[in-house]
């Protein structure tokens, strides 16, 4: 009888394992199926690995077109250019020829001139549909300043000026030369379909321009649906030419986009995704204020106020955030430092939004702080700065805003500050969307990335290939890399999706600051981990946890609505039993000696930590290890070592909170710098006092006390550095 219980647990084992391999088979065929369509695609298409999938611009280049002539002329006496821009010429060569074109050019590139000036060469009308009126009113104004004969409509224009306006679109000597519309013009307006009918019918309809024409796939990042009714132009106003417009169009998103328009032949022009001129960042601020249900924005706010001041003082930028309140609570806090800054969002009316805009134009105002309603097609040349206060949903959303930054070629910022409570707030807004949380997921990863170029992240996105030396140290990664290593956390990985397990047997749903203090030892509600053996992980490694965890899919969010809000809770995800597979491996890229575990008081269930390298005190109150900083070029006045001796002796006296600096201030030089998503060492500044020996013979037992010995009379500026291994 033992004998075959034993063979019964062997059989079971042996059966669990197998269990363990199909799923780990089936995810490896689900992956290997999904290729096998995408190169089917691709066969079908005619499109190899060595040629890249659009035309071949050769065949565009050319100024020996009936039209050449006339377009170099108005180029340069209406819109004072000399030069295009690569594929503007060929652009407008295929629109003027009568053929279909999409066209893929960065923000800044230059697309709206490819529509705009081979309108001035057409008879009739170009029409342009664009996705936001912001848009619209910013180049209506740019073609008036240029003299050109430009209109738009929408729902605030005036019932006189709508009436003029359609009479030109069937006014042969109307000199009505382009017509700005939003889409929901067109779908629901059977009036306005009726005047392009007749617009059509007097040979006045030249051609159909979709800006921003990836707002029509579901694949898209910013889907609109009344952009799908423009599938129907086509077949109403054959003939026609269609030119669609997009910074940020995938291979899935273009061929999506021309099945739904009906241009399946259509020119296909993509230029490079690369900027040079601008200067990528990301400032981590995870830790920093991640409060339930509560997000603290102090420290954005500081440094967002000390970059302005310091960094971009009197410079043109903006500033976006996710919310209407949060956009509101920043441009109070800026205008209370005497910068002078507009708020854009959607809930002002358009008189305002309208005001604040042309304000900005005017550099009347220097700083927009706006949601993402201060949206695309913002053409302001000399924009020093793109702020993202809270993550974008997507790359094509960060590229897209960020792109608004230094179209004048000059060198400007692209800066996001990371948190994940904002990825959080984020995924309960996009996960009705078809790709929103992979978009998200995207985001997340490039903000948490230690040492990739920050281009080399973007073109693998959209699908190019870039070398990291071209980059030309225009990013944080490049310009200051640091040393990394690989820290194995495939038994975090498993303990997480344990304490999971654990919650929910006990019908307790962990929220991902909730799954943080479960695996610390705290009591959530009332739920504590038992008899588990959980590691003292330090909490921004169990942030980079969770945010490896759920891109790689062994976690996963689940929404749950209330009256007031969307709660995302954390639960295990379709691949956590490849967790269980030896065949898997879990790595978590770590700064050199930054360590994964601290040591700590045991709390019950809690083992010892899986660092070998030296513990972290995780007690309720840890002071801080002060390390002495010389800082030879620092300026910062203090008080002198007979002041310094007698602030160490008045033991009784309340001293005063010193000022910290975040070691991301690159405008401080306290010889660190932000980079990526390491953690952040602060510094306290201390008095001058008399300078120690080279190799730190003196001792700093606190601020105000001073005992180093010296050589005389040579006093240097000190900073006390609050070690990065205490728990601050």
């Amino acid at each position: 009888m033992e004998g075959h219980r034993k063979e019964l647990a062997e059989v079971r084992d042996q059966l669990a394992d197998i269990e363990i391999q199909i799923d780990a088979l089936l995810q490896t065929q689900a992956d290997l199926t999904a290729r096998r369509d995408q190169l089917e695609g691709l066969i079908a298409a005619g499109i190899s690995p060595s040629s890249p999938p659009h035309e071949d611009i050769k065949d565009w280049d050319s100024e020996d077109f009936n039209w050449s002539a006339e377009l170099k002329q108005k180029m340069e006496s209406v819109f004072g250019i000399s030069e295009l821009r690569p594929m503007q010429l060929q652009t407008m060569n295929v629109t003027m020829s009568g053929k279909d074109c999409i066209l893929i050019m960065p923000t800044g590139g230059g697309k709206s001139l490819c529509f705009q000036l081979p309108a001035l060469l057409s008879k009739g009308v170009t029409l342009v549909v664009s996705p936001l009126v912001s848009l619209m009113e910013d180049q209506v104004i740019a073609l008036e300043n240029y003299h050109v004969d430009a209109a738009m409509l929408n729902a605030s224009t005036d019932k006189n000026q709508v009436t003029a306006v359609q009479n030109a679109m069937v006014d042969k000597a109307a000199p009505l030369r382009l017509l700005y519309v939003t889409p929901e013009k067109l779908a629901k307006s059977k009036r306005f379909m009726a005047k392009l009918e007749k617009m059509y019918a007097v040979e006045r309809f030249s051609r159909l321009v979709i800006d921003e024409v990836h707002c029509c796939s579901q694949w898209g990042h910013d889907f609109r649906p009344d952009y799908k009714f423009l599938g129907i132009m086509k077949r109403q106003f054959p003939g026609v030419p269609i030119l669609g417009l997009t910074a940020t169009g995938t291979k899935n998103v273009i061929e999506d986009v021309k099945k739904i328009l009906n241009i399946p032949n259509c020119v296909l022009f993509k230029a490079s995704f690369n900027r040079p001129n601008l200067f990528y960042e990301v400032r981590d601020h995870s830790y920093a204020g991640y409060m339930e249900q509560n997000i603290d924005t102090k420290p954005n706010l500081q440094n967002t106020r000390k970059l302005i001041q310091k960094r971009f003082n009197n410079q043109s930028g903006i500033i976006y955030c996710l919310s209407r309140k949060e956009s509101q609570d920043v441009t109070a806090d800026l205008q209370q430092r005497g910068i002078k800054t507009g708020c854009y969002h959607a809930d002002l009316s358009g008189r305002e939004r309208s005001r604040v805009h042309r304000l900005w134009l005017q550099n009347q105002i220097k700083v927009v702080v706006a949601t993402t309603a201060f949206g695309m097609g913002i053409d302001k040349p000399d924009v020093r700065f793109v702020i993202h206060f809270s993550v974008s949903k997507s790359m094509e959303n960060l590229y897209q805003e960020s792109g608004r930054a230094g179209r004048d070629d000059q060198k400007s910022h692209c800066i996001v500050f990371y948190r994940l409570a904002d990825i959080f707030r984020q995924s309960s807004m996009v996960f009705t969307e078809q790709t929103g949380l992979d978009n998200l997921y995207g985001i997340m990863a490039y903000c948490t990335d230690l040492t990739r170029c920050r281009r080399s992240v973007i073109a693998q996105h959209f699908g190019e290939t870039w070398d990291k030396s071209h980059c030309q140290e225009m990013c944080d990664h490049c310009q200051t890399p640091v040393e990394t290593e690989k820290k194995d956390i495939k038994r975090i990985c498993q303990l997480m999706i344990e304490v999971l397990n654990q919650a929910s047997s006990k019908e307790e749903r962990l929220t991902a600051i909730k799954l943080m203090d479960a695996f610390q030892g705290k009591k959530v509600g009332g739920f504590r981990v038992v008899g588990l053996d959980l590691p003292a992980v330090t909490r921004d490694i169990l942030e980079r946890v969770i945010s490896l965890m759920l891109v790689k899919g062994y976690l996963r969010e689940d929404f749950h609505f209330t009256a007031y809000t969307t709660i995302s809770y954390l639960v295990p995800g379709d691949k956590r039993n490849l967790l269980k597979c030896e065949s898997t491996k879990v790595v978590l890229e770590c700064v050199q000696r930054q360590k994964l575990c601290s040591r700590s008081q045991k709390s019950p269930g809690q083992g010892v930590p899986i660092d070998s390298g030296p513990p972290i005190s995780r007690s309720k109150v840890t002071k801080p290890k002060l390390v002495i900083v010389k800082s030879q070029n620092s300026s910062t006045p203090g008080p002198s070592g007979e002041q310094c001796s007698r602030l160490s002796q008045t033991k009784t006296r309340k001293r005063k909170k010193p000022v910290i600096f975040d070691s991301d201030d690159s405008d401080l030089d306290f010889g660190e710098q932000s980079v990526g998503s390491v953690v952040k060492k602060r510094y306290v500044l201390a008095p001058s006092c008399t300078s120690l020996e080279s190799e730190g013979t003196g001792s700093c037992e606190g601020v105000g006390s001073c005992e180093g010995q010296g050589s005389k009379g040579n006093s240097v500026n000190e900073a006390i550095q609050l070690d990065s291994d205490s728990n601050d």
